[in-house]
């Protein structure tokens, strides 16, 4: 996972307008949030220090902040997320058409959220109320929560850090719970605790030794 290159397009994607907007239109701000609310339909939103909200059955495009976190309401319809220092949030219903990204930061899927794509991060917890992914998950120290009847395609990656580290790092928390579904690949390439519902079902697992647990939680 390349972080530098997301950074830069979300910086230098900004202009400095901002204000009202038509159906359709993209929506650029510095130092500020944006709020879609449930009848509209935007472009592009982008911001630089502000957050982005979508409410319930808005639409948006590529959704895109830097030091600021996204949520998208119920049912809402976006083409794609990204953040830098922000968490992500996807409400119950809600549609994501192509990947979920964020640097630093956690990743909250709704019941019944559909992502097409795939869900990243480099620092956050994932956790996941029945939902779908198409395109696998990927992060380096973020706790996974795959919880009941979720379905993920594409596998799991938990990279291993990289640049300077002091000390022993916590193991990342890997939980696929009852009746979830992760096909392909689970690949750990660092340490972790990983833990399996004896109802789940999952691929190859790499990396890793799965302890199985009934019930809800381990």
């Amino acid at each position: 996972m390349n972080r530098t290159p997301l950074v830069l397009s979300l910086a230098l994607g900004l202009s400095l307008a901002g204000g009202a907007f038509a159906h359709g239109d993209d929506v650029d701000k510095v130092n500020g949030s944006i709020t879609i609310n449930s009848d509209q339909h935007a472009g592009n939103l982008t911001t630089i220090n502000g957050s982005i909200h979508i409410e319930s059955g808005g639409t948006a495009a590529k959704v895109s902040t830097v030091n600021g976190g996204i949520s998208v309401g119920a049912h809402a319809t976006v083409d794609s997320l990204e953040t830098v220092n922000g968490g992500i949030e996807v409400g119950d219903g809600a549609r994501v058409a192509r990947t979920v990204e964020a640097v630093n930061g956690g990743v909250q899927l709704g019941k019944g959220a559909d992502v097409a794509g795939h869900v990243s991060n480099v620092n956050g917890r994932f956790t996941l109320d029945a939902a779908h992914i198409g395109g696998g998950i990927e992060t380096v120290s973020g706790d996974i929560e795959i919880g009941a009847d979720s379905h993920v395609e594409g596998g799991l990656i938990v990279d291993k850090p990289h640049g300077w580290s002091w000390g022993k790092s916590r193991n990342p928390r890997i939980v696929i719970g009852p009746r979830a579904v992760v096909t392909g690949t689970l690949e750990f390439r660092r340490e972790v605790d990983l833990y399996v519902s004896d109802s789940a079902k999952v691929g190859t697992i790499t990396g890793a030794t799965a302890t199985k647990f009934s019930g809800a939680n381990p």
